[in-house]
This record gives C-alpha cells, sequence and structure tokens, in this order.
C-alpha cells in the first residue's frame, strides 16, 4: 500500500502541472493478477482496486493501517468495471456484474476477488474509510438502483446517476459511492462547480476511449487549476477544492465521499463567472 500526502490549500496554487498530478491524482491504478492501494491523507481513505486472473487475490492489511484484517476498522465500497466476478466475504459470496456493487461492513475478515473468466477479468474498484460501526454487507445491482437524469443537451451536461451506496438503500457509517454516465454528445460531468467542505471526494474516470482526456479543475475558484487526465485515472480531490471536468467525448466516472455527513445533495455551487 503506498501513502499519498497531497499539497495544501496554500502550496497548490504554485504547483507546476506534473507536481499538481502526482500530488492530485493516481494512475496506472490496475494491474492484473494484483491488488493495488493508495492511503490518503484526505479523510484517510483508501482506493484501490483487484484485477484477478486464474487465482483468488485476498486483500490482506498493511502497516499503515496497522490493523489485524483489512476491515477491521474500515467499511469498504467496491463497483466491477470489468467483466463477471466475485467477492468473496467471509464465506459468503457474491457476484458483481459490471457497473455491480458490494458495500463490505466493518469487521469483515476474509475478503477475496475471483474472476468468472480470466481472459475477460474483473476490474474492481473500491474505496475504504474508517468506520465506527458494523453495518451487514449489502450487494447492490445496477440495475436496482434508480436512475437520476440531470443536465440538457443544449448545456453538453446530460447524464445520469447512480446512487448505489447511499443511505436510501444502504446503511453506513460515512461511505457514498456511485457513479454517473454521460451522454453521447454531453462532456461535462457538472457544472457549475461545486465544494462540499463537510466531505472530501475520489473520481475514478472510465470506459473513456483511449485516445480521449479529462480536463478535470480543481482548486479555489479564484484559483482554478487543470488535470489532464486519461482513462482509468482517479482524483484526490480535498474538501476545499471545487471539482467539475470535461471530456473530450463521453465518458463515466465513479465518485466516493466521506466525511462528516451523507447528504448528497449538500454541497455549494461557485457561478461561472466567480472562475479565475
Amino acid at each position: 500500500m503506498k501513502i499519498r500526502h497531497t499539497a495544501d490549500i496554500v502550496r497548490y496554487k504554485t504547483m507546476t502541472n506534473m507536481e499538481l498530478l502526482d500530488s492530485f491524482t493516481i494512475r496506472d491504478l490496475f494491474s492484473r493478477g494484483c491488488i493495488s492501494s493508495v492511503y490518503s491523507d484526505i479523510d484517510r481513505g483508501i482506493i484501490g482496486s483487484a484485477v484477478p486472473g486464474s487465482s483468488d487475490l485476498l486483500l490482506e492489511t498493511s502497516d499503515a493501517i496497522r490493523s489485524d484484517f483489512f476491515a477491521e476498522r474500515r467499511e469498504i465500497g467496491v463497483i466491477n468495471i470489468g467483466g463477471s466476478g466475485q467477492i468473496k466475504v467471509d464465506e459468503k459470496l457474491f457476484r458483481l456484474e459490471k457497473l455491480d456493487s458490494l458495500y463490505i461492513g466493518r469487521g469483515s475478515k476474509d475478503i477475496a476477488f475471483n474472476s468468472t473468466d480470466p481472459g475477460q477479468p474483473a476490474k474492481f474498484y473500491f474505496v475504504s474509510y474508517p468506520a465506527h460501526k458494523n453495518y451487514p454487507t449489502t450487494h447492490i445491482k445496477q440495475k436496482s438502483v434508480p436512475r437520476k437524469e440531470m443536465g440538457e443537451q443544449s448545456r453538453s451536461n446530460k447524464r445520469v446517476i447512480f446512487q448505489s451506496i447511499h443511505p436510501d438503500r444502504v446503511a453506513t457509517c460515512q461511505l457514498l459511492m456511485g457513479f454517473t454516465m454521460l451522454d453521447v454528445g454531453s462532456v461535462w460531468n457538472t457544472f457549475p462547480p461545486h465544494t462540499h467542505l463537510r466531505r472530501s471526494e475520489f473520481y475514478l474516470y472510465f470506459d473513456l476511449a483511449e485516445d480521449s482526456r479529462i480536463f478535470h479543475f480543481m482548486g479555489e475558484q479564484n484559483s482554478v487549476k487543470t488535470l489532464v487526465l486519461k482513462n482509468q485515472d482517479v482524483v484526490l480531490s480535498p474538501s476545499w477544492s471545487m471539482h467539475c471536468g470535461a471530456g473530450t467525448s463521453a465518458y463515466s466516472f465513479i465518485w466516493a465521499m466521506g466525511g462528516e455527513n451523507q447528504d448528497f445533495d449538500d454541497m455549494d455551487f461557485i457561478e461561472s463567472q466567480d472562475l479565475a
């Protein structure tokens, strides 16, 4: 497990593009036959992936979290962005097709990832936050999650939000997680941009063409910085940073949040005329 210390609200303003990428993004997270993870100093979130090949991958603890097992004091949200796969949690097996989710509660000891077909491996993306209470592990199929349609074609931001791990469906300590899919012809994932001081957020951009890019905007409203991202890059967004992005083609992204509350709509919007 790698440890990531991100720049603060003062230092980011003087950083080069490469320094910003090194501080606020995770690249090359998905590696076949491996579990990869990054421990962030932003709300002690862990961002990780599991891409099983022909054998199971076991989620083990790390010295970074000083626990007897990974979920001893943590909850985990998982979304599959690859082929069909299974996750075994304490002898109970859950099958995840693409865009299905699994909430794994605190206290779950044995967690293993498996691909149904190693030739088309599952790609499990997970986010974990500290947890104060045990809640049951819960399987959420994509087709069971209500569609929340947002935006307008005329503003190039027509999209559908799927709130997979959300208090309306799953009991968690602080984790919120889901994904957003843009319509063909739309490029903005949210506009105007917003912050939510009471929560941090991690973005995983996926299903982006190899030659396409995302321009992700971050920082304070009077000191906006741009991150140029490719498919399956992750952005770490501190609570003080605004966020929004535009792509050169349609794409999807997974959002995961943790912090003071679980109110998805608790956000502070920034008007376009106030951006600099």
